[in-house]
């Protein structure tokens, strides 16, 4: 069952998560609330950009290109994983990753999540888009 303190936190995330993606949010002012919050959450956020990132159908190229906005190095795990086909395998094997690497997987998948979702709005929703979470502004 879903308390009310969850469902709240949710839709937290989920506007947070979509700001980033459409630049009314910075990915650093993004990853200060993400460190603000407690492991569980931490954990529930990250799922939470995945979920979304398969949802705009993220690509590895779009992962490389995420990549280079983040901030993170390139031989650091999550930044490995995410330019590894299939994709949705290697986002769940970051998920797996512990407590010491959230950060850098929030900043790789956040910025991933961005690339595929500013093409999903440029290429499917223009015009006709009716998905509540792209019209923030």
């Amino acid at each position: 069952m879903i308390t009310v303190e969850r469902a709240e936190h949710m839709r937290v995330a989920e506007r947070i998560i979509n700001e980033v993606a459409q630049g009314l949010r910075s990915l650093d002012d993004a990853v200060a609330w993400f460190s603000s919050l407690g492991r569980i959450e931490q954990k529930d956020v990250l799922r939470d950009v995945v979920h979304c990132a398969l949802q705009a159908h993220a690509t590895v190229d779009e992962a490389r290109e995420g990549l280079l906005r983040s901030g993170v190095k390139p031989t650091m795990t999550p930044a490995v994983l995410v330019v590894r086909e299939p994709i949705r395998g290697q986002m769940g094997k970051i998920l797996d990753l512990p407590p010491d690497e959230y950060e850098k997987s929030l900043r790789v998948l956040l910025s991933t999540f961005a690339v595929a979702d500013t093409r999903r709005r440029r290429d499917e929703c223009r015009g006709t888009c009716t998905h509540a979470w792209h019209h923030l502004s």
